[in-house]
């Protein structure tokens, strides 16, 4: 997990993950629109997984 995507991850969540897939982006998309914070928290989930 590189220090851009973690920023970006607080910053923008949806956008650290577009890498991961589209399920994955569409998953934090919508937890963003619920709420920034659950949005960070799938995010960093997400980017912390390895596989």
């Amino acid at each position: 997990m590189s220090l851009i995507r973690v920023l970006l991850a607080i910053l923008f969540p949806p956008l650290a993950v577009l890498g991961k897939g589209c399920g994955s982006f569409i998953i934090v998309f919508i937890l963003t629109l619920c709420g920034w914070v659950p949005g960070v928290i799938a995010a960093l989930v997400i980017l912390n997984n390895p596989s």
